[in-house]
């Protein structure tokens, strides 16, 4: 599993916050289209 994809099931479980999706982008593990894609923004 990659990290899109788990950060994306952790998100949905409520388990990650919008914040946490935007650190992960700024990380360089996930792209801004994948963190638009998991929060729905």
């Amino acid at each position: 599993m990659n990290w899109y994809e788990k950060i994306k099931k952790w998100y949905a479980a409520g388990y990650w916050t919008q914040a946490m999706v935007q650190d992960a982008v700024d990380k360089g593990k996930i792209s801004r289209e994948q963190a638009a894609e998991i929060t729905g923004g």
